[in-house]
Protein backbone atom coordinates (compact mmCIF):
# COMPACT_ATOMS: atom_id res chain seq x y z
CA UNK A 1 0.00 0.00 0.00
CA UNK A 2 1.80 3.13 -0.19
CA UNK A 3 1.40 6.30 1.57
CA UNK A 4 -1.36 8.21 0.17
CA UNK A 5 -4.51 8.72 2.22
CA UNK A 6 -6.25 5.71 2.75
CA UNK A 7 -9.49 5.69 1.07
CA UNK A 8 -11.45 2.08 1.76
CA UNK A 9 -10.99 0.35 5.16
CA UNK A 10 -11.50 -3.56 4.71
CA UNK A 11 -12.62 -4.55 7.96
CA UNK A 12 -13.18 -8.48 9.00
CA UNK A 13 -14.66 -10.21 12.02
CA UNK A 14 -11.61 -12.23 12.09
CA UNK A 15 -8.13 -12.59 10.39
CA UNK A 16 -9.08 -16.10 8.98
CA UNK A 17 -11.65 -14.14 6.70
CA UNK A 18 -8.64 -12.91 4.64
CA UNK A 19 -8.69 -15.67 2.37
CA UNK A 20 -12.04 -14.67 1.19
CA UNK A 21 -11.06 -10.89 1.30
CA UNK A 22 -7.98 -11.10 -0.90
CA UNK A 23 -10.18 -10.87 -4.08
CA UNK A 24 -11.04 -7.28 -2.84
CA UNK A 25 -7.91 -6.56 -2.34
CA UNK A 26 -6.37 -7.26 -5.46
CA UNK A 27 -9.39 -4.86 -6.79
CA UNK A 28 -8.25 -2.17 -4.77
CA UNK A 29 -4.28 -2.50 -5.54
CA UNK A 30 -5.24 -3.08 -9.52
CA UNK A 31 -7.17 0.52 -9.15
CA UNK A 32 -4.33 1.62 -7.23
CA UNK A 33 -6.86 2.33 -4.44
CA UNK A 34 -4.70 3.18 -0.89
CA UNK A 35 -6.72 0.71 1.57
CA UNK A 36 -6.30 -0.50 5.46
CA UNK A 37 -7.05 -4.12 6.56
CA UNK A 38 -9.00 -3.88 10.21
CA UNK A 39 -9.68 -7.36 12.41
CA UNK A 40 -12.35 -5.82 14.07
CA UNK A 41 -15.46 -7.87 15.68
CA UNK A 42 -19.29 -6.27 16.23
CA UNK A 43 -19.31 -8.69 19.12
CA UNK A 44 -15.12 -9.50 20.54
CA UNK A 45 -14.32 -5.50 20.44
CA UNK A 46 -17.35 -3.60 20.00
CA UNK A 47 -15.66 -0.41 21.43
CA UNK A 48 -12.53 -0.58 19.28
CA UNK A 49 -14.95 -1.37 16.45
CA UNK A 50 -17.30 1.78 17.39
CA UNK A 51 -14.06 4.28 17.57
CA UNK A 52 -12.67 2.47 14.30
CA UNK A 53 -16.05 3.70 12.47
CA UNK A 54 -16.71 7.02 13.97
CA UNK A 55 -13.43 8.11 13.29
CA UNK A 56 -13.07 7.03 9.74
CA UNK A 57 -13.91 9.93 7.64
CA UNK A 58 -11.64 12.45 9.77
CA UNK A 59 -8.52 9.54 8.65
CA UNK A 60 -9.66 10.18 4.71
CA UNK A 61 -11.79 6.94 4.42
CA UNK A 62 -14.76 7.07 1.81
CA UNK A 63 -16.07 3.58 2.03
CA UNK A 64 -16.23 1.18 4.58
CA UNK A 65 -16.06 -3.06 3.24
CA UNK A 66 -16.84 -5.18 6.02
CA UNK A 67 -16.85 -8.45 5.51
CA UNK A 68 -18.58 -11.21 8.44
CA UNK A 69 -20.01 -14.72 8.47
CA UNK A 70 -22.46 -16.14 10.75
CA UNK A 71 -24.54 -13.45 12.76
CA UNK A 72 -22.88 -11.26 10.36
CA UNK A 73 -23.58 -8.28 12.41
CA UNK A 74 -20.43 -6.05 11.52
CA UNK A 75 -21.47 -4.16 8.63
CA UNK A 76 -24.38 -3.03 10.35
CA UNK A 77 -22.69 -1.88 13.69
CA UNK A 78 -20.05 0.27 11.37
CA UNK A 79 -22.78 1.62 9.50
CA UNK A 80 -24.95 2.77 13.52
CA UNK A 81 -21.23 4.72 13.77
CA UNK A 82 -20.70 6.28 10.51
CA UNK A 83 -22.56 7.74 7.72
CA UNK A 84 -19.65 6.81 5.11
CA UNK A 85 -20.88 4.18 3.01
CA UNK A 86 -21.00 0.72 4.38
CA UNK A 87 -20.73 -2.64 1.93
CA UNK A 88 -20.89 -6.02 3.29
CA UNK A 89 -19.83 -9.02 2.41
CA UNK A 90 -21.17 -11.93 3.56
CA UNK A 91 -19.26 -15.32 4.33
CA UNK A 92 -19.66 -18.54 3.42
CA UNK A 93 -18.35 -19.69 7.49
CA UNK A 94 -20.96 -21.77 8.60
CA UNK A 95 -23.21 -24.96 8.01
CA UNK A 96 -25.66 -22.98 6.38
CA UNK A 97 -23.30 -21.62 3.52
CA UNK A 98 -23.46 -18.17 4.23
CA UNK A 99 -27.09 -17.55 3.73
CA UNK A 100 -27.12 -16.59 7.64
CA UNK A 101 -24.90 -14.05 7.03
CA UNK A 102 -26.30 -12.71 3.72
CA UNK A 103 -29.76 -12.26 5.39
CA UNK A 104 -28.05 -10.76 8.67
CA UNK A 105 -25.76 -8.70 6.10
CA UNK A 106 -28.59 -7.17 4.06
CA UNK A 107 -31.55 -7.01 6.66
CA UNK A 108 -30.78 -3.64 7.74
CA UNK A 109 -33.46 -1.17 9.87
CA UNK A 110 -34.51 2.29 8.10
CA UNK A 111 -31.52 4.40 8.44
CA UNK A 112 -28.98 2.26 8.74
CA UNK A 113 -28.25 1.38 5.25
CA UNK A 114 -25.60 -1.49 4.10
CA UNK A 115 -25.06 -2.21 0.47
CA UNK A 116 -24.67 -5.57 0.16
CA UNK A 117 -22.81 -7.58 -2.49
CA UNK A 118 -23.33 -11.92 -2.63
CA UNK A 119 -21.86 -14.30 -0.72
CA UNK A 120 -18.14 -14.32 -0.76
CA UNK A 121 -18.65 -11.34 -3.00
CA UNK A 122 -15.27 -9.28 -1.74
CA UNK A 123 -14.17 -8.64 -5.60
CA UNK A 124 -17.87 -6.39 -6.06
CA UNK A 125 -17.39 -4.60 -3.16
CA UNK A 126 -13.99 -3.68 -4.33
CA UNK A 127 -15.79 -2.66 -7.24
CA UNK A 128 -18.45 -1.17 -5.68
CA UNK A 129 -16.38 1.27 -3.58
CA UNK A 130 -14.23 2.11 -6.58
CA UNK A 131 -17.68 3.21 -8.61
CA UNK A 132 -18.79 5.30 -5.16
CA UNK A 133 -15.38 7.04 -5.32
CA UNK A 134 -15.54 7.21 -8.56
CA UNK A 135 -18.73 9.62 -8.56
CA UNK A 136 -16.47 12.50 -7.68
CA UNK A 137 -13.55 11.22 -8.81
CA UNK A 138 -12.99 11.25 -12.60
CA UNK A 139 -9.82 9.26 -12.83
CA UNK A 140 -11.31 6.59 -10.61
CA UNK A 141 -14.31 6.35 -12.92
CA UNK A 142 -12.41 6.08 -15.81
CA UNK A 143 -10.40 3.07 -14.12
CA UNK A 144 -13.58 1.21 -13.48
CA UNK A 145 -14.39 2.32 -16.98
CA UNK A 146 -11.18 0.51 -18.04
CA UNK A 147 -11.43 -2.36 -16.07
CA UNK A 148 -14.98 -3.09 -17.54
CA UNK A 149 -13.79 -2.78 -20.45
CA UNK A 150 -10.85 -5.23 -20.13
CA UNK A 151 -13.01 -7.75 -18.53
CA UNK A 152 -15.42 -7.32 -21.73
CA UNK A 153 -12.95 -7.70 -24.26
CA UNK A 154 -11.59 -10.54 -22.05
CA UNK A 155 -15.04 -12.43 -22.79
CA UNK A 156 -15.31 -11.78 -26.33
CA UNK A 157 -12.02 -12.82 -26.92
CA UNK A 158 -12.52 -16.12 -24.66
CA UNK A 159 -16.05 -16.58 -26.99
CA UNK A 160 -14.18 -16.35 -30.60
CA UNK A 161 -11.66 -18.74 -29.40
CA UNK A 162 -14.28 -21.23 -28.54
CA UNK A 163 -15.59 -20.79 -31.99
CA UNK A 164 -12.23 -21.78 -33.94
Amino acid sequence: MSEKTVRVAILMGSKSDLDLMRPACDVLEELQIPYVLRVLSAHRTPERTAAFASGARKQGIQVMICAAGGAAHLAGVVSAHTTLPVIGVPLARTPLAGQDALLATVQMPKGMPVATVAVDGAANAAILAAQIIGVADADMAGKVDAMREANRLKVIADDESLQR
